[in-house]
C-alpha cells in the first residue's frame, strides 16, 4: 500500500507540476484517487477538548511554528520542530507513543502531519485549530470545560 501511495504521490507531483489546473490527466486523477483512499476521515485531527488533562503527558508534542513564535509562547512540554523540518528531523520523533503536532491555526501542522504519516508515522495527530484554539478553549483544562448545549464538544 505504501509503495502504491508513494508512486501515486510521485505521479501526482509530476502531473500537477506540469499540467494546467483544468487538465484531465488520467495519471493525476488516479494519484488523487489513491490519496483519497489512503487518508482517513478527519485527517487524524484531534480537538483540545478531546484530550483529558492527565493524558497530555502521554503525548510527544511538536510545536511546528518557527523558533521566534515558539519563544513567544508554546504549549508547555512541546518541542519546537519547524513544520518544514519534520522529515529531516524525524529521527527525533517517536513511533512508539502518540505524537501531537500544532501550529497557530492548524494549517501548517496539517501539512507536517501528513508528511509524517506518509513517512510511516501512524501515531501522529494534528491539534485542530492549533495554538489559538488550544488557548481559547482553556489549554490543558479544555476537556474540563462545560460542553455547549447539545452535549457534544
Amino acid at each position: 500500500m505504501k509503495k502504491l501511495l508513494t508512486l501515486s504521490l510521485l505521479a501526482l507531483s509530476a502531473g500537477v507540476a506540469s499540467l494546467p489546473a483544468h487538465a484531465n490527466d488520467k495519471a493525476t486523477i488516479d494519484a488523487m484517487e489513491g490519496y483519497f483512499e489512503f487518508v482517513d476521515y478527519g485527517g487524524a485531527t484531534i480537538f483540545p477538548e478531546q484530550i483529558p488533562k492527565e493524558d497530555w503527558k502521554k503525548f510527544f508534542v511538536i510545536d511546528a511554528r518557527d523558533a521566534g513564535q515558539f519563544d513567544k509562547g508554546h504549549i508547555p512540554g512541546a518541542r519546537n520542530i519547524d513544520w518544514r523540518q519534520v522529515l529531516a528531523r524525524r529521527n527525533e520523533i517517536p513511533k512508539d507513543k502518540p505524537v501531537l503536532i500544532y501550529c497557530n491555526q492548524g494549517t501548517l501542522s496539517a501539512q507536517a502531519g501528513f508528511a509524517l504519516r506518509l513517512a510511516g508515522y501512524e501515531n501522529v495527530r494534528i491539534l485542530q485549530g492549533g495554538m489559538s484554539e488550544w488557548q481559547a478553549k482553556g489549554g490543558f483544562d479544555a476537556a474540563q470545560q462545560p460542553t455547549p448545549l447539545g452535549g457534544k464538544h
